[in-house]
């Protein structure tokens, strides 16, 4: 899997569709990679999600085509994705700094944003700690809920503080953070808050089960205060060590591992707490 081919390929895709239909889940199928797997190397490469990559793509275009053209700005706004002028105008707004008005009448200044491209940088020779190990299938219990992969980044850390801080009795202590897409399509996918399987428990607290299936998994140690280290450790796996390793990614699972927070003196904001994130691989073809 050549992660610089599919970002290359993504950004042109982009480009070429930005007055089309633009969703994660579309661009993933175009490039053929899992949603999942391909909003997070999205992200960790080029510094934005795709949505706001698409979206100030989009009103820096349509900045343009308002100086340049004759074009109703309810035309610009059906054109680039939007529902209404006053949608338009407010997203427009707050990108420019200017209501289309006052750029097209007044003159008013426009920011634009240019197109990403890839270029590699030589950095580092630095070393990445991680193994690969060979799991037995195992269960686990817990809460899940749909995220689209759209909103995921911002959703999943609210979904953890309503389950595992608002929350007046914790459902899990939240030993697993889990992704699954077992189809590796479309634009939403299912993150299950868990713990190992206790039967009686699972029971008790009417938690879901899943087995999570045998898979051959890297596993990256995570050093430091949460969530920068984990962050930090995910940006380096698309960054640095996908694009230079003999593997790639087997199946539409990530599963982040966290040890119990009571052990460290300052819980997930030690200097020395530890967590693991551990990605399905296999021998690249």
């Amino acid at each position: 899997m050549d992660w610089i081919k599919i970002i290359e390929n993504a950004l042109r895709y982009i480009e070429e569709n930005l007055s089309g239909e633009l969703t994660v889940g579309r661009i993933a199928e175009k490039v053929n990679i899992s949603p999942f797997y391909f909003q997070k190397g999205f992200s960790m490469l080029c510094g934005y999600s795709v949505g706001e990559y698409i979206r100030m793509r989009r009103l820096s275009v349509a900045g343009s085509e308002l100086v340049t053209s004759d074009n109703k700005v309810i035309d610009l706004a059906l054109k680039y994705g939007y529902d209404s002028p006053d949608s338009f105008t407010k997203a427009f707004t707050r990108f420019h700094g200017s209501t289309p008005t006052d750029v097209r009448r007044k003159g008013a200044l426009l920011k634009s944003f240019a197109p990403l491209h890839i270029k590699i940088i030589l950095d580092g020779g630095n070393t990445m700690e991680y193994r690969v190990e060979e799991k037995p299938e195992f269960r686990v219990m817990g809460v899940s809920k749909i995220f689209s992969y759209e909103t995921a980044n911002a959703d999943i850390p609210q979904y953890w503080d309503e389950i595992h801080v608002q929350a007046a009795v914790k459902p899990v202590e939240g030993m697993y953070g889990i992704c699954f897409d077992e189809e590796m399509g479309g634009n939403r996918f299912r993150y299950m808050i868990a713990d190992d399987l206790e039967e009686g428990k699972a029971g008790e607290k009417n938690l879901e089960t899943y087995e999570v299936p045998r898979h051959t998994w890297a596993i990256f140690p995570c050093r430091g205060a949460m969530p920068l280290s984990l962050q930090e450790v995910n940006r380096r796996i698309f960054s640095e060590w996908l694009p230079a390793s003999n593997y790639e990614i087997a199946e539409g699972y990530n599963i982040e591992y966290y040890s119990d927070p009571a052990e460290f003196k300052d819980g997930t904001q030690d200097p020395d707490y530890y967590a693991e994130v551990w990605i399905p691989v296999r021998e690249r073809r």
